[in-house]
């Protein structure tokens, strides 16, 4: 399986090559002709003269400003970028000089958001971009770089007079009563000045063409950095309906009382945003369409299971276990038949019960069918799962979720009659786009059953590893580690991605 692991790690590689800033957005923006120069934005053509702003956030925004400012040369006057603390002395560290702006740059950057919460320092960052988008006239065009992971808190303007620590203790409470993310985004994209499509109402009249790196499943993009120049969906309405049913309506300060008072109760309305391109130039989609293209070229027969692949790691270990088994029965000629059926009827169940949105696991077994046993198979699929930590080990979902794949694997081999996972020589991978997996240097893991089975022999209790959340000590401490899939920050982000070789013998 060292030949498949070497293939897994290729197509991670090349996934996420595909959705790094300069690659990304030289694809999606071209500067054309010299008389009356013109920036082309996916086919859209936008006339510059010198009248060419830009301002960013999020975690990827240093490398895609870096690569703009290389495109758009003496056309671009000014630029703000606001990315987290510490990001261009640990790109420098890693060697990645060409994700840092040149010497003499025009853009200005601002670090803030220590632990991806809103600190006066993203503030200061959110006011210099508010300033520069107040100021822009009917002439000008303002090229806002969006990535979404951090983007959110690196861009914190309360509505005056809300202070920023009233809305951040307003967020904690919410979040400590259990609120889900997508509440919490709708309470602060009501309470922001540049959320919620507030920095493309501020720039107005100017051109607005926005280039995002999404990190949200789906690519929504009023939820990708809460939206700053997308319409939302969200009314002041659903904003008192939050606060309603975590019975914090008559607890609030005075400022966000008088906020949501004299707030318009509908949504603005979508013409409002003629000004405005949004552009999606990298995501998880993109990032498998590639790692599809490279796995056929290796001789793999490849589909893409699912972009948005959600929920509890020990549950979509198992969806991925019982799609192996399926793949495996597939090769021994043993998938019709009671255990075939069997296998395929948990599938279908688990699927129903994961609620993945967009998957439809019955058309995709056909599909797997269609494929026939000639070729090795390659099945690829992203998203983010959810880890429940009970115990005090170090890992990450990635980490996890591979873990959990080998050894759910391991116990089907050790129960199976015929032994057609036996046959097979399979090789599971589970990466985090930004090469980053939980507080680790790891971006996540490859996993086989043979890999458990040797840590089972040598007296390892797997199950106590995952029951302590200590996937990355397990795979660090064994195989010197040989199966961690470290590729230090890559710069970028588009949630994680998994593959799975399966190869008969």
């Amino acid at each position: 399986s060292m030949f498949l692991r070497e293939h897994a790690l290729s197509l991670f590689r090349c996934a996420v090559g595909t959705v790094q800033p300069a690659p990304m957005l030289k694809r999606a923006v071209k500067l054309q002709g010299d008389g009356c120069p013109q920036l082309l934005v996916k086919g859209q053509a936008f006339p510059v003269k010198k009248n060419l702003y830009l301002v960013g956030f999020g975690k990827a925004v240093l490398g895609m400003a870096a690569a703009a400012e290389e495109i758009l040369g003496d056309h671009l006057v000014q630029g703000i970028i606001s990315v987290p603390l510490g990001i261009q002395e640990s790109l420098w560290r890693a060697g990645m000089q060409e994700m840092l702006l040149k010497p003499h740059s025009k853009i200005q950057v601002i670090e803030g958001a220590k632990n991806n919460l809103p600190d006066p320092e993203a503030l200061k960052g959110a006011v210099a971009i508010q300033e520069l988008a107040e100021g822009l006239t009917v002439d000008d065009l303002l090229l806002v770089l969006i990535s979404g992971r951090g983007g959110s808190a690196l861009l914190p303007a309360p509505i005056p007079p809300i202070l920023l620590e009233e809305k951040e203790k307003l967020t904690k409470l919410l979040a400590s009563q259990g609120a889900a993310i997508q509440e919490l985004n709708v309470v602060r994209k009501t309470l922001s000045l540049l959320k919620g499509g507030g920095l493309a109402r501020l720039a107005y009249p100017a051109q607005v063409v926005s280039l995002i790196l999404s990190d949200v499943i789906g690519d929504p993009l009023d939820l990708i950095a809460s939206g700053p120049t997308a319409a939302s969906s969200h009314s002041v309405q659903d904003c008192l309906q939050i606060l309603t049913k975590y019975n914090l309506l008559h607890s609030l300060p005075k400022s966000v009382e008088m906020v949501l008072a004299s707030s318009p109760t509908k949504p603005t309305a979508p013409e409002d945003y003629s000004h405005v391109c949004n552009v999606i130039i990298g995501s998880n989609t993109l990032a498998l369409d590639e790692a599809k293209r490279q796995a056929e070229g290796l001789g793999y027969a490849t589909l893409i299971l699912s972009t948005a692949i959600c929920g509890e790691v020990g549950r979509v270990a198992t969806l991925y276990c019982q799609l192996i088994h399926q793949i495996c029965l597939g090769f021994a000629g043993l998938e019709e038949g009671p255990l075939g059926d069997r296998v395929r009827g948990n599938l279908l169940q688990l699927a129903a019960e994961l609620k993945i949105p967009g998957l439809n696991l019955a058309e995709f077994l056909q599909a797997l069918r269609g494929l026939g046993l000639e070729r090795p198979i390659c099945v690829l699929a992203g998203g983010e799962t959810t880890v429940q930590l009970q115990g005090t080990g170090k890992g990450g979902r990635n980490q996890e979720l591979a873990l959990r794949v080998g050894l759910g694997l391991h116990r089907t081999q050790a129960t199976e009659v015929s032994g057609p996972l036996r046959r097979c020589e399979i090789v599971f991978l589970s990466g985090g786009t930004d090469g980053q997996d939980g507080p680790t240097e790891a971006a996540g893991a490859f996993c086989s059953p043979e890999l458990v089975e040797e840590a089972l022999q040598e007296g390892l209790d797997v199950e106590a590893v995952l029951r302590n959340n200590d996937s990355y000590t397990f795979f660090s401490q064994f195989q010197g580690g040989h199966h961690l899939l470290v590729t230090g920050l890559t710069g970028t982000n588009v949630m994680d991605i998994q593959a799975i070789l399966i190869r008969d013998t």
